[in-house]
């Protein structure tokens, strides 16, 4: 596959309801390389969660072929999975956990549960604590963290696990709008310093725009790739945004808001 991270082929995700199969993004094709972000995007509900659980192995394609760089997820060992992909979402229980002890978890493909850490393990862990910024709360236990905190510090675990491909699913929800930009923008430079591919689910459009480098788009069951000026050439950001006082200027790449839409 070369530079290629992640390749989906011809595929349905879904889920299934006793024997009835309900498909809820069909025929998706798309890649992803190494060093590029990309943003998926789309409505409440359009998929993107289901697009990502699929894609980190929790849930099956329903149809077609989802491949990393070690070959077909489904021929792959949880061990090996653990080596392709790290996973951040919105919900996870670390309740007993120390900051230190909870990015420590993303060296456990590599060092097993019950393994020790080496100081080269160490050594990762703090530099992911670094370059997400939580170093000085590494002795906090994270259920008395802030949620931003919180969100900070899986990224981190992530970050240690040292995976090509990296999937976020709405990193950004708790955090300020200082921290979502130095948060795009790290993720851009382990992209391009550290050769990792990144699909980060966000509803935050215009950041969206400004630091990825193509768009996913999931709208009406169907996913649609491309760079913004790409999906505007063809209406479909457009048919995403606009509305109730709310234009894509296509132009300038940004979002323009009125007062139209003002009740």
């Amino acid at each position: 596959m070369g530079n290629i991270a992640l390749s989906i082929g011809d595929a349905t995700v879904g889920y299934r309801n006793g024997k009835t199969v309900v498909p809820v993004v069909t025929a998706i094709n798309a890649t992803l390389s190494v060093g590029e972000v990309v943003a998926l995007i789309g409505m409440n509900g359009a998929g993107k969660s289901t697009l990502l659980r699929t894609l980190s192995a929790s849930q099956p394609p329903l149809s077609g072929k989802v491949e990393f760089t070690m070959g077909d997820v489904a021929s792959l060992s949880s061990a090996e999975l653990a080596k392709c992909v790290s996973v951040v979402l919105t919900e996870n229980n670390f309740a007993t956990l120390t900051v230190d002890e909870l990015v420590s978890l993303g060296r456990v493909p590599y060092t097993g549960f019950l393994g020790r850490l080496s100081s080269d393990d160490n050594a990762v862990v703090a530099a992911a604590m670094e370059r997400m910024g939580v170093a000085h709360l590494a002795g906090r236990v994270v259920t008395t963290l802030s949620d931003g905190e919180r969100q900070k510090c899986l990224i981190a675990k992530a970050i240690a696990q040292q995976t090509p491909l990296m999937l976020l699913d709405e990193p950004t929800a708790f955090l300020d709008f200082r921290s979502k930009v130095q948060l795009f923008r790290t993720l851009r430079t382990l992209a391009a310093d550290a050769g990792k591919a990144v699909v980060v689910s966000t509803h935050d459009i215009e950041m969206a725009l400004r630091f990825a480098d193509r768009l996913w788009l999931i709208c009406d069951g169907r996913l649609y790739e491309g760079g913004a000026q790409q999906l505007a050439a063809d209406g479909m950001l457009q048919r995403f945004i606009d509305g109730d006082g709310i234009v894509y200027d296509k132009e300038n790449n940004r979002i323009e808001i009125t007062h139209e839409g003002a009740v």
